[in-house]
């Protein structure tokens, strides 16, 4: 078999969609011959070829960003080459990508089957989605199966709910080699947390942009005594906004973004995980599911049609409260300290969650079988 992937960005650039996108890669090494298309991440780059994963991995370069989307000169033309050269009996297409799509659904040879990965809605650009809503239905109906990562998704999304008969739920997957802590790093961890004896240990992990909700955190950290810390790794365009919005609260550290190891090292020490995401923009939440296989209850907003309140059951694994409510999330905070034994619960039962559904084994037998069937 011959599978040809289309993701926006690929690695070395970091992001969830582009994980998933490698995550497939690997389950299919061995069972196909893969090629990979998508634009290079850098601005004004240039065209190039290189090999990760031992798949060829063509980059096309990005001339310009439009409301988060690439745009490339030569685009059209590698993917009309690709079909004709390559001829992939099977295109795995990571959407959204709009502008992509333009090009799939004119090149895509009639025999070629489509699997369809939607990751989410667009939601944030209005006028590209009402632009782009007429070649939503083409996708769709075009293709011949469609990924959804949650259940929730597909009955929030008003698009895979009218190709319901289409959509398969195959979850994300967290890597647990990179998750997999050493001796050192357990030390370290305990030494984190004897440094703070008394302490509850907060920790949220991900890129400082607006649908991740860290202003709603921050303002709920307010409402919380001396004895909760909160530890926030990772950077974005909001970093300095966000500093700003914790100046004078002792109880909020920014760790900036954090190698692996010390990632490790914080999601051992922590006490609960924090994932404030507040809108379908986060559409499963690999960094929640890490957190929670570290036996950790993690505190949720209510996000109607995502998959966060899927990953996460509320009363189960951890507690979910009303979207945006800076009090609720507080109280729900304060719950998680005054019991300790609560905690313990949700966190096994996050891990056994995680363990279960959200693990790569899992995730490769369920791609590799869906290929079967096309």
């Amino acid at each position: 078999m011959k599978i040809l992937h289309i993701s926006k960005y690929y690695m070395p650039f970091i992001g969830g969609i582009e994980q998933t996108a490698r995550d497939l890669v690997l389950s299919l090494r061995g069972v196909a011959e893969q090629k990979l298309i998508c634009f290079d991440h850098r601005p004004h780059s240039g065209d190039s070829v290189d090999h990760i994963d031992s798949v060829e991995v063509i980059r096309c370069g990005q001339q310009l960003l439009v409301a988060s989307q690439a745009l490339s000169l030569s685009y059209g033309r590698k993917l009309r080459s690709l079909m004709r050269e390559f001829r992939p009996d099977v295109v795995l297409f990571h959407y959204p990508n709009p502008f992509v799509a333009h090009y799939l659904l004119r090149e895509l040879p009639p025999e070629t089957k489509l699997l369809v990965y939607w990751h989410l809605d667009i939601t944030k650009q209005k006028l590209l989605r009402r632009f782009f809503s007429g070649q939503n239905r083409r996708l769709l109906e075009r293709a011949d199966r469609v990924i959804a990562t949650s259940p929730n998704y597909i009955e929030g999304s008003v698009w895979l709910r009218a190709f319901r008969e289409k959509c398969t739920v195959i979850e994300s997957c967290i890597n647990e080699e990179r998750l997999r802590v050493s001796e050192g790093e357990r030390e370290r961890a305990a030494e984190l947390r004897k440094k703070n004896t008394g302490k509850i240990l907060c920790l949220a992990v991900g890129r400082h942009v607006p649908y991740k909700g860290y202003e709603y955190l921050i303002r709920a950290f307010r409402l919380l005594d001396d004895r909760f810390l909160l530890r926030i790794a990772g950077k974005g365009p909001l970093t300095e906004e966000l500093k700003k919005e914790a100046e004078g609260d002792e109880k909020v550290r920014f760790l900036g973004a954090v190698p692996d190891e010390e990632l490790r090292e914080n999601l051992l020490a922590c006490d609960i995980y924090c994932f404030p995401s507040v809108t379908k923009n986060e559409a499963f939440g690999l960094s929640l599911a890490e957190g929670m296989y570290f036996a950790h209850p993690a505190v949720t907003f209510t996000i109607e049609g995502s998959g966060v309140n899927y990953v996460c059951p509320d009363g189960l694994c951890g507690l979910e409260v009303p979207n945006r409510d800076v009090s609720a999330y507080a109280e729900a905070l304060q719950k998680l300290a005054e019991d300790p034994k609560l905690r313990e619960e949700l966190g096994e039962n996050a891990r056994v969650r995680v363990t279960e559904r959200f693990l790569y084994r899992s995730f490769s037998e369920k791609i590799r079988a869906l290929l079967s069937e096309l």
